[in-house]
């Protein structure tokens, strides 16, 4: 990964919520305010109960608190994606091989068109 973690919009929600880092904790369980503080420069990525616990604390989806993060692993994913695909498409296979390689073909196909309807939609 390209290492965007500095790229947080979390203290930018908790400003706006008007709420402390210690009150944010606080609703996470947590016994001191650090750890947000953490979170907030990118010190340290959140275990994935206290993201969703940033997401229903101020109502925004966790991809949106964290782009950076967000955008690393897309990118890394789909790079690995194209790599398989490409693999998946210079393999020869018979049989139930062959029926799983073209099973997993058609849903990339699928989720590439998913994607484009998404993108054309928004």
């Amino acid at each position: 990964m390209k290492n965007r973690k500095s790229r947080s919009d979390l203290r930018t929600h908790r400003k706006k919520s008007g709420l402390s880092q210690r009150q944010v904790g606080g609703l996470l369980g947590y016994q001191k305010a650090a750890q947000v503080s953490r979170h907030e420069s990118s010190k340290r990525l959140p275990l994935l109960v206290s993201a969703f616990g940033y997401q229903v604390i101020f109502r925004v989806p966790v991809h949106s608190l964290f782009p950076g993060i967000y955008e690393d692993v897309r990118e890394s994913i789909e790079a690995r994606l194209r790599e398989l695909e490409s693999n998946l498409h210079g393999q020869t296979a018979r049989g139930a091989k062959a029926e799983e390689i073209a099973r997993t073909l058609m849903w990339m196909m699928e989720r590439r068109e998913r994607n484009l309807e998404t993108t054309d939609a928004g």
